[in-house]
C-alpha cells in the first residue's frame, strides 16, 4: 500500500480552538489555503491552494484520486482535522479506514499528543518549526483593521510575500516531521486491530454529536447576567464602593466596617465567614452576594453555542487516546467529561424557572441551580429521547477479576451491594447489619472507593472520609482492615511492581498469571510494555530502575509538561485496571453501534449516550442493558452489569 503524508493550513473567521473543527470546517468562511503533501520516502511539496494567489496551485491528479483510493494510506497527524476539513470543503465522501493519525500512533506509545511535544522528546532531526504560531496568527485568522494596513481584516499573501514563502515552509516542515514521527512509531507493534475499529467509531461517534437546547441556553445566559447585574447593584447600595468586583475597595469597606483587615475573599474565607462568625447583617449579606456572584459561570453553555453546527449539533466533544497513559477518553470543546452533577431532585421545575426567568423566585443561589443544570442542555432530538447506560462499579468489578479476589465477584454475582459487604468483611459483622446511612456503611464506602491502589489515610481523606462523618484517628485501622479483608489485591500491588522491576532490570519479559487473566510485561528499546488480556499495551517510555524505584516520562496531568515520573504498584494497577474498564466500554460500545444499530452521541468515563425514537427507547435501553452485562470474549468470569435511563435531556441520574 502506498503512503500520502498530508498537511494542511486553513482559513476561517472562526478560531478552531473556539468553535471545533466541525463547526470550523462548515462556515461560509472556511477555505484550505496550503497543502503539503509528500509520497512514501519522496520530497515534500507545499501547494498554495489559496484563492487569492493567482493563478494558484491545482492538487496534482494523483494526489487528488489518492484521497478516494483504498490502496493509498493517507497520514496525518490528528488526521480528524485533515479528514473532516479536507471532506467537507472539496465535498469528498472520505473512508475513514484509509487513514492513519500519527498522533494516535504516538499516544500509543506514551508520548505527548502535540507534534511539536514529540519532536522534542524524540530528539528528532526534523523539528516541527517555531514560527508557525505567528504565522497561523497572521495568514489564517482574521487582523484588525487599521490605517497602516489600510482597513483590511485578513492579510493575504501578497501583503507580504516573504512571510507567506516562510509559511508554505512551515506546512511542509510539519509532513517532515510528521514523517520522522511515522517512521519512528512503525519500528514499534502497532494500534491492534480492534483499537483502529474504536479509532473508527470514535471518529464516527464525534461526527454524530449531540443537540442542544438553544433556548435553554440564551435562557441561562440572560438570566446569569441579570443576577449578576442585581448582585453587583445591591453591593454598591450598601458599601458605596465604585466597582464591587475591585478586591482592594472591598477589603477597605470591610475594614472600616469590621475594624481589621481581611487578607483574602476567596471561597474558603468566605464559606468560613460565613458560617462561623457573628457578623453584622449588612456585612453579612455583601459577603453572601460575593460568594454568589464567584459561583457565576456559564462558560460552559457559551462554548455550547460556539461549538453548535447548522443543524444544532455539537460535534467533536472526545479525544481518542486523550489519556495515554491508560488509553482513555479526554474531553475537547466544552469538556463534557467533567460537567456538573445535576440537582438531586424537582430538576424539571428548575429547568423551567431558568427557561422562563423566574427562577430568583424559587432559589436564592440563582448561579448554582444554572450551573447544576449545564448537563440538561444537551438534549434529543425532536420526537426522540437520551437512552442512557452505564457500568455499574465498573473499576470495582474489574479490579478483584485481575486479582483474584473472588468474595468481592461474588457480591457482584449476586447481591451487589459492593458498601455493605466490604464492611461486613472489614469488621466481622453480618451483612444484614450493615444498613443505608450507617456509620459502618460509610467506612465500607470510602474504603472501597479510595484503597484499591495501594492509598492509605490521605487517599480516605481526598475521597472524602471526614465528610462522611469519619474521624481522622480512625482512618488508620480502616486502612489495615480494608487490606486485611483484601488479601489478594495487595498481593497484586507486590506482584506488579515485582514484575515491572524484573522486566527492567533485565531487559526480558515476564507473563503475570493471575485466576482470571494475565499480564504480560515486557521491555523493549526503553519502553516498559504491559499488555492487557485484550491485547492492547500500555507503554511507560524511558522506564528505569533508580535505587530500587520505577520511573518512566510522561506528561505531568496538572502542568501539562514533560517530567520523570516515580511509580509504584499500586498506581500501576491503577492504570491497568482502569485500562482495562475503558477496553470493556470500547467493546460495548463496538456492539452497541455495529450489533444493535444503536447510534452513540457520546459518552462519559463509562457511561454511553444513546438516541432514539421515543417509542421505541425502551427497548433500546433493555438492549443496552444485555450487552453491557456480557464481558469481551477476553474476559471471562467479569461480572459486569448496566444501569441507565431515559431522558428528553441529559442529567447524572
Amino acid at each position: 500500500m502506498k503512503h500520502l503524508h498530508i498537511d494542511i493550513e486553513t482559513r476561517c473567521k472562526l478560531d478552531v480552538g473556539d468553535v471545533g473543527v466541525y463547526r470550523y470546517a462548515e462556515d461560509p468562511t472556511f477555505s484550505i489555503i496550503l497543502f503539503a503533501y509528500s509520497w512514501d520516502d519522496g520530497p515534500t511539496i507545499a501547494l498554495d491552494t489559496s484563492a487569492d494567489t493567482f493563478p494558484g496551485e491545482s492538487i496534482p491528479a494523483d494526489v487528488w484520486l489518492a484521497l478516494t483510493d483504498p490502496n493509498v494510506l493517507k497520514i496525518a497527524h490528528n488526521a480528524n482535522f485533515e479528514y473532516v476539513c479536507i471532506g467537507t470543503y472539496f465535498g469528498l465522501c472520505l473512508e475513514l479506514r484509509q487513514w492513519f493519525c500519527t498522533m494516535i500512533a504516538a499516544a500509543y506509545l506514551g508520548l505527548p499528543l502535540g507534534l511539536d511535544k514529540i519532536g522534542q522528546v524524540l530528539g528528532l532531526s526534523q523539528q516541527k518549526d517555531a514560527r508557525g504560531k505567528a504565522l497561523i496568527t497572521y495568514f489564517c485568522k482574521p487582523c484588525k483593521p487599521t490605517k497602516k494596513n489600510g482597513g483590511r481584516t485578513q492579510n493575504l499573501p501578497e501583503h507580504d510575500p516573504e512571510k507567506w514563502a516562510e509559511f508554505k515552509e512551515y506546512n511542509a516542515q510539519d509532513v517532515r516531521t510528521e514523517k520522522e514521527i511515522y517512521a519512528y512509531i512503525s519500528r514499534f507493534p502497532g494500534l491492534p486491530d480492534h483499537e483502529r475499529e474504536y479509532w473508527i467509531l470514535d471518529q464516527i461517534i464525534n461526527a454524530t454529536g449531540i443537540s442542544v437546547d438553544h433556548e435553554f441556553i440564551k435562557a441561562a445566559i440572560e438570566l446569569n447576567a441579570q443576577f449578576t447585574k442585581r448582585v453587583h447593584d445591591e453591593i454598591v447600595d450598601i458599601t458605596g464602593v465604585c466597582n464591587p468586583n475591585s478586591l482592594p475597595q472591598l477589603k477597605r469597606w470591610l475594614f472600616q466596617e469590621l475594624g481589621h483587615q481581611v487578607h483574602s475573599l476567596g471561597k474558603d474565607y468566605l464559606a468560613d465567614a460565613l458560617d462561623g462568625e457573628l457578623l453584622p447583617d449588612h456585612v453579612e449579606r455583601v459577603l453572601r452576594l460575593r460568594q454568589f456572584a464567584s459561583k457565576t459561570s456559564i462558560s460552559k453553555y457559551d462554548t455550547f453555542l460556539a461549538y453548535a453546527c447548522s443543524d444544532g449539533r455539537i460535534r467533536g466533544l472526545l479525544q481518542f487516546y486523550g489519556a495515554n497513559r491508560t488509553g482513555r477518553f479526554s474531553g475537547r470543546g466544552p469538556q463534557i467529561q467533567n460537567l456538573k452533577r445535576t440537582l438531586k431532585k424537582d430538576i424539571d421545575v428548575a429547568r423551567e424557572a431558568v427557561r422562563y426567568g423566574f427562577a430568583d423566585l424559587l432559589y436564592e443561589d440563582v448561579p448554582d441551580i444554572i450551573s447544576r443544570l449545564t448537563r440538561t442542555a444537551l438534549v434529543a432530538a425532536e420526537g426522540n429521547s437520551l437512552v442512557v447506560s452505564d457500568f455499574s462499579a465498573i473499576e470495582a468489578r474489574v479490579l478483584a477479576w485481575e486479582a483474584g479476589e473472588d468474595w468481592v465477584l461474588d457480591v457482584f454475582h449476586t447481591h451487589g451491594k459492593i458498601y455493605e459487604a466490604t464492611a461486613a468483611n472489614m469488621f466481622n459483622v453480618p451483612l444484614d447489619m450493615i444498613t443505608h446511612g450507617s456509620d459502618l456503611r460509610a467506612k465500607g464506602k470510602v474504603a472501597t472507593l479510595a484503597l484499591g491502589y495501594q492509598g492509605a489515610a490521605g487517599a480516605l481523606i481526598a475521597m472524602g472520609a471526614l465528610r462522611e462523618g469519619l474521624d481522622e484517628a480512625e482512618l488508620p485501622a480502616i486502612v489495615r482492615a480494608w487490606r486485611s479483608a483484601n488479601p489478594n489485591i495487595v498481593k497484586l500491588w507486590r506482584e506488579v511492581e515485582n514484575a515491572a522491576k524484573h522486566v527492567i532490570k533485565n531487559k526480558t519479559s515476564y507473563v503475570l498469571r493471575k485466576r482470571y487473566c494475565s499480564l504480560k510485561f515486557l521491555y523493549d528499546r526503553g519502553y516498559l510494555f504491559i499488555e492487557l488480556p485484550s491485547g492492547r499495551r500500555l507503554a511507560y517510555y524511558g522506564a528505569s530502575l533508580d535505587k530500587g524505584k520505577l520511573s518512566y516520562w510522561g506528561v505531568d496531568q496538572t502542568k501539562k509538561i514533560w517530567v520523570k515520573t516515580d511509580t509504584y504498584g499500586g498506581s500501576l494497577v491503577e492504570n491497568i485496571t482502569q485500562a482495562i474498564a475503558r477496553d470493556c466500554l470500547c467493546d460495548a460500545m463496538y456492539r452497541i453501534y455495529y450489533d444493535e444499530g444503536l447510534p452513540i452521541l457520546m459518552h462519559i468515563h463509562d457511561e454511553v449516550v444513546s438516541e432514539a425514537p421515543d417509542n421505541e427507547a425502551p427497548d433500546a435501553l433493555k438492549a443496552m442493558y444485555d450487552i453491557m452485562a456480557v464481558g469481551p470474549s477476553w474476559a471471562g468470569g467479569l461480572p459486569l452489569k448496566g444501569d441507565g435511563y431515559i431522558s428528553k435531556y441529559y442529567k447524572k441520574d
